[in-house]
């Protein structure tokens, strides 16, 4: 009796099957995955990625309200920027933009982080005083600006009524009716209004700090002030992070708060990049050198987005 063995070329292609079944399979889930993701991606290019070239391309060309709607403006090259880079206002608009900017995100952060540090320590009636305190950011901006200026009129204002009350001003303070005195007004104003976020998300990183870490301090002597500055900043630096790069992106292109408040005045002196691109693109109808103003705009928040990933990527590889 013979046993009959196969020969290498009558054994079945089964790994090639396999080959092609996993192939057709990653291609099956990269389709699946694409597919998924769609959506987002027709949703950023319309509402983002189309405005923003629109914009690009507005800003060198010339437009006037019948080309506006025709679409037929002529390119006119570096002319807007040029006109709108010479321009004085546009300067003090910078000047003050970094001023109102700096000055909120300052004033938020600390009052932010004192509230925060002291609501991590738990007593009667905390959670409810957290949540009153949530209050100012959650009303529109726009109602917020309102009321504060009926609170800082320099006549009928309440501020002003306790300021004479109390003794410290007699004649009250032009709040809003001053140049010298208008753009700090504003800054306190978003102050107000920001600080419940800073201390909603900087209270949550507290809570994320390891308790022994604070028993291991308070073990070797450290004082409250010593365990803050080693123990509480160096670990919350994350969300300080983001807390600020959150707060940038607010408050550099802010418009309703100004133009509710004092409508750029008085003398431009509360004119900042998003009101003067308001200004020039729909009270002056000059939409080239309102997209101009725009532009400068984004490229201010890419750089610092750009600074920021730098940031991140060099804090990661510390921790690796």
């Amino acid at each position: 009796m013979t046993t009959t063995v196969p020969t290498p070329a009558e054994a079945p292609p089964a790994p090639a099957r396999r080959t092609r079944s996993r192939r057709g399979g990653a291609a099956g889930r990269r389709l699946w995955s694409w597919l998924f993701v769609a959506p987002a991606v027709v949703y950023l290019l319309a509402f983002f990625g189309y405005p923003l070239v629109r914009n690009v391309l507005m800003s060198f060309q010339s437009f006037t309200p019948r080309t506006y709607f025709t679409g037929e403006a002529p390119f006119n090259g570096l002319d807007n920027w040029r006109h709108v880079l010479e321009d004085e206002l546009f300067g003090d608009a910078l000047w003050q933009t970094i001023l109102f900017t700096v000055g909120s995100l300052a004033g938020q952060f600390v009052l932010g982080l004192a509230l925060a540090v002291f609501f991590s320590r738990r007593f009667r009636l905390s959670g409810v005083i957290r949540a009153v305190l949530l209050l100012p950011w959650l009303v529109p901006m726009v109602v917020s600006a309102v009321v504060w200026r009926r609170i800082m009129d320099e006549d009928h204002g309440i501020l002003n009524s306790f300021l004479q009350t109390v003794g410290l001003s007699q004649d009250g303070v032009p709040w809003l009716s001053s140049p010298s005195v208008a753009l700090l007004s504003a800054i306190l104003v978003n102050i107000w209004i920001g600080i419940p976020f800073n201390m909603v998300i900087l209270y949550g990183g507290l809570q994320e700090i390891p308790r022994e870490l604070y028993e291991a301090a308070s073990l070797d002597g450290a004082g409250p002030w010593r365990t803050f500055r080693s123990i509480t900043l160096p670990t919350l630096r994350p969300v300080v992070t983001v807390v600020l790069v959150l707060g940038f992106m607010s408050t550099i292109k802010i418009l309703d708060l100004v133009l509710a408040l004092t409508g750029g005045g008085p003398a431009d002196s509360t004119q900042t990049l998003g009101t003067l691109t308001y200004q020039l693109s729909f009270l002056r109808l000059d939409f080239g050198a309102g997209a101009v103003v725009g532009n400068v705009l984004i490229l201010i928040s890419a750089v610092f987005a750009v600074l920021y990933l730098r940031a991140n990527r060099a804090d990661a590889a510390r921790g690796k």
